[in-house]
């Protein structure tokens, strides 16, 4: 017997872990639903049955699981995640904190998979995941030289914090999520800033490629930016291969994979946009074009939906994973 359980349950997340769990029928013959104080007691329907939301505590904690999906910040996950493992289940992150531990499995299902010297597994960064899910195929094709991200990225990003700035913002509310207001604006500010002047959110996005891909001294580096788009995540990735290429070896590279999409024909504006990969499951590429300033080098645009491929989606696709490994 199965049994799952999902931290974080009423959040703009894990109200769409839910959602996936029912797209890839995943069906636990037990699972448990646990948030924040302030929201247990909520009912919840999961294929076609109710469930009560509950209170996470240290005492819930103790109980048996085989897998928990958590979607609840850092500082809840350092806390529980360990006291989960201890007892035998298999944890899967979607905060940050356990991403660059080097005992704790990166993982893109497409891409890698869990080698398990701990039970917990990082879900990385929203704008990471659509990344590496580009820059995978032309690394096993050409191989990377170095890799420059400009991210332009959705409030939903930042939860339900975000989505009332934007939206509030219109009505002329002043913001309470961001320092500036979002609405008809754009801040090239995403977390909070370092002594470099990078963000950590650009310092994750450079770490976390380097790990998920296996280069650890690959040149990476990001601006981070927050648009006022409600949903999916927009990059703009300047990459520089290794084997010599041409722009229609690298649409090649992408074709007749399922999970990235091609919309590049800018001569008909077919092109990737935010509206597009909303609701979405796949990675969608386009006006890939060569960087005539440098040797070898492309731009390659692409959108996902940030809260599915980019968080609640890859996290469910790691427990499939993982179940089916275990089944054998």
């Amino acid at each position: 017997m199965v049994k799952v359980a999902i931290v974080g349950a009423t959040g703009v997340v894990g109200d769409k872990m839910i959602e996936m769990f029912e797209r890839y029928e995943i069906e636990p013959e037990e699972l448990m639903l646990f948030s924040s104080p302030r929201s247990a007691g909520r009912q919840i329907e999961v294929h076609n049955k109710l469930y009560t939301v509950q209170a996470l505590t240290e005492e819930s904690a103790d109980e048996k699981f085989d897998y928990v999906i958590m979607s609840a910040g850092g500082t809840t996950s350092e806390h529980y995640a360990p006291v989960f493992e201890e007892n035998g289940a298999i944890i899967i992150d979607n905060s940050s904190h356990w991403r660059m531990y080097e005992d704790v499995d990166l993982i893109v299902p497409e891409i890698n998979s869990p080698k398990l010297k701990r039970r917990i597994i990082a879900n990385p960064n929203c704008s990471t995941i659509q990344s590496v899910v580009v820059l995978a195929p032309l690394k096993e094709k050409f191989g990377l030289i170095r890799v420059d991200y400009t991210t332009y990225q959705a409030v939903s990003g930042s939860g339900s914090g975000g989505l009332r700035d934007l939206e509030e913002g219109a009505k002329g509310a002043s913001p309470t999520t961001y320092p500036h207001p979002i609405h008809d604006n754009v801040l090239p500010h995403i977390d909070v800033f370092l002594e470099d002047g990078y963000t950590k959110e650009e310092h994750k996005m450079i770490s976390e490629t380097r790990k998920i891909l296996g280069q650890p001294e690959l040149p990476v580096t990001a601006t981070c930016v927050r648009v006022p788009v409600s949903n999916s995540h927009s990059v703009q990735i300047n990459v520089t291969l290794e084997a010599q290429a041409t722009v229609e070896d690298i649409r090649e590279a992408f074709k007749g994979l399922p999970h990235i999409s091609i919309i590049d024909d800018p001569s008909s504006n077919q092109y990737p946009t935010p509206l597009a990969s909303t609701g979405k499951s796949q990675v969608f590429v386009g006006r890939v074009r060569k960087d005539e300033s440098l040797d070898n080098t492309f731009h390659i645009w692409c959108t996902a939906d940030n809260l599915l491929k980019g968080a609640a989606q890859n996290s469910v696709q790691i427990l499939k994973m993982m179940m089916e490994m275990e089944r054998g």
